[in-house]
């Protein structure tokens, strides 16, 4: 019979079964014994390399230190104050257990899921410790930022880092400091810790010894089967890419192809992810004929591969067998992020080649000037540059998941203490979300060519000056372009800051439409009208800074994905017959999404 005076909100505490209990364990000592096999293995012959290289950190610190403590005074009075703070909250805490209402001191900004639990709040204990953490984040930042006398970068490296550490040391990610941790704990009898080293351990394995947190079901997406399913057909494919040609789904079509280039520092799909966010399947449904390249997952072979190579073989190829297919030499193009670097670059290419075959061009989250990167700059200086450039020279590339790492470091909260806490705390098994599945599915990058991204964009930022670049012994000057661009950037991008983006917007000389859609690098770009999410600013004026464009800026409701369809449909040309995909001179290959796509590198 149940007890009814048991308080109703205390979770039973469940035993595990011995002989679950006992399977699992040997599960898990098996597992062990591979993984430290390996990692000998690797220190034997010579380890990895990792992204950031810890020396440089270590030497920031200690700079920051050492400027830290040349101020004594300083630093007593970031004491003083915090321990005021602390003090106050004592205070606030007191009040609050014995019945009183008090004021929380230290409140989460705005945005951060990690403190959702109603128990951080209802619960005074949970809410001090919440609070006390807040507290030394806030005086913690407070004092590094102050510190004088470091230089920009290191000053930049260590704020970034020091957020890092930060963010690593939340009460959210102990067990014994998490409320929700704590009653499944109970619930459980301690099966979900089990499970979560389970996961812990199949995660180091999959990433041979390097921790490849799961953010998806990798299981539950298949490509062409339920992710990457739009119709179409590989009709061209060379070192560097498959061209996809997609099926018509109206009966006529705009005269003008739409050719799509990707990044190559991911994979295209993204753009064609299920049919009902697909931005892939929506341009077919609104009268395109649609290519996209899709990049191929380098290895040691193409070490040697440039990013000229990258241009002629890739869009401008793509444009050769267009023509040969369709008959038509003009085309409009699109484009996403570092595919937005090639694609204007090409156009500069094609100006001093009189070639004027793109009619125009559309770049999602792209950057020409790289003035302002960002947090990536943190990632980007001589010293880890050359490190990099040593280490892709063993290998021919760079492997995808290190780049992968970095974007995670950017939003930390969100792509790596969320998983921690669900998958080894709290024991589950992350959901299907085809989002994070493509997230995880990153690809390789030649080494020839990301030193070159790296060195002229990144770290010497030549791409916005006139001739700053060479490619095909071609001098690249973006302020040459005169084919109308529609930009679309979005306000909460941690890889393409919008700022930054708007700075390059400004470099062609043809007209430009900058639009500013809601949310971040990804979802703010695939944002189907049918989703109703977000909205985005226009402006049709394009002041020099980008501070007056947005104060002059409409806000719009929904997707932005129609005003791009009313931008680019008068420059799409007729309506013509519907063309299905390839022809006798190239008949399709293999079904769409391609060969190229599916190659993992995990």
């Amino acid at each position: 019979m149940a007890d009814s005076n048991k308080p109703s909100n205390i979770p039973e505490f469940h035993l595990p079964d011995p002989q679950s209990l006992a399977s699992n364990f040997a599960t898990i000592l098996e597992q062990s014994q591979h993984l430290v096999r390996d990692h000998v293995q690797r220190q034997m012959n010579g380890g990895d390399f990792t992204i950031p290289d810890r020396s440089i950190i270590a030497r920031s610190f200690l700079e920051m230190t050492q400027r830290l403590l040349a101020d004594p005074a300083q630093l007593m009075q970031a004491q003083m104050e915090f321990w005021q703070q602390s003090m106050a909250l004592w205070e606030a805490t007191t009040k609050r257990m014995m019945g009183q209402v008090a004021d929380p001191v230290a409140s989460p900004v705005p945005g951060d899921k990690r403190f959702k639990d109603e128990l951080w709040t209802e619960n005074v204990i949970f809410d001090y410790i919440k609070q006390s953490y807040l507290l030394a984040a806030r005086s913690i930042q407070k004092t590094i930022s102050e510190v004088e006398g470091l230089d920009p970068k290191t000053a930049e490296r260590v704020d970034f880092y020091t957020r890092q550490m930060i963010d690593s040391m939340a009460p959210t990610n102990f067990a014994t400091s998490n409320p929700k941790v704590i009653k499944t704990t109970l619930e459980t009898g301690g099966e979900n810790l089990l499970k979560g080293l389970q996961n812990l351990l199949a995660d180091l394995e999959r990433g041979k010894g390097d921790l490849r947190i799961r953010m998806t079901d990798l299981e539950a997406f298949e490509l062409g089967v339920n992710v990457a399913v739009t119709p179409g057909k590989v009709i061209y494919q060379n070192e560097l890419m498959q061209l996809i040609q997609y099926q018509p789904t109206t009966e006529q079509v705009f005269k003008r192809p739409l050719l799509i280039v990707p990044p190559w520092i991911n994979k295209f799909y993204i753009l064609d992810l299920k049919p009902k966010n697909s931005f892939i399947k929506w341009a077919v449904d609104q009268g395109f004929t649609v290519f996209t390249i899709s990049w191929v997952n380098p290895d040691e072979k193409l070490t040697k591969k440039n990013f000229t190579d990258y241009l002629l073989e890739g869009p401008m190829t793509a444009l050769d067998v267009i023509a040969e297919i369709t008959g038509e030499k003009e085309v409009n193009a699109v484009s996403y992020c570092l595919g937005g670097t090639l694609l204007m670059s090409t156009l500069a290419y094609m100006t001093a080649h009189d070639d004027n075959r793109i009619k125009s061009a559309t770049c999602f989250t792209t950057m020409l000037d790289f003035t302002h990167v960002g947090e990536l700059g943190v990632f980007v200086d001589e010293e880890q540059i050359t490190l990099i450039e040593e280490q892709m020279q063993k290998k021919g590339y760079l492997e995808g998941s290190k780049m992968a790492n970095v974007f995670n470091m950017l939003r930390a909260n969100d792509l790596i203490w969320s998983f921690v806490v669900n998958n080894y705390l709290l024991g589950k098994d992350p959901m299907a979300f085809d989002l994070l599945y493509w997230n995880s599915d990153s690809t390789r990058m030649p080494a020839v060519m990301h030193s070159f991204y790296l060195r002229n964009m990144y770290q010497h930022n030549r791409l916005k000056d006139p001739g700053g670049i060479t490619l095909n012994n071609t001098p690249i000057d973006l302020r040459s372009v005169k084919a109308p661009v529609y930009f679309l950037s979005t306000q909460e991008d941690h890889i393409a800051p919008w700022k930054g983006t708007y700075d390059g917007a400004r470099l062609p000389a043809g007209p430009v439409k900058f639009v500013l859609g809601g949310s971040g690098h990804i979802a703010g770009v695939i944002n189907p009208p049918t989703a109703s999410k977000y909205g985005y600013w226009t402006n049709s004026e394009m002041p020099e800074n980008s501070d007056d464009w947005l104060a002059g800026a409409t806000q719009q409701e929904g997707s932005w994905w129609p005003d791009w369809l009313r931008w680019v449909k008068p420059k799409a040309g007729k309506q013509v017959p519907a063309r299905t995909p390839g022809n006798d001179q190239f008949p399709p290959l293999e079904d769409a999404p391609g060969s190229y796509v599916k190659v993992r590198i995990d």
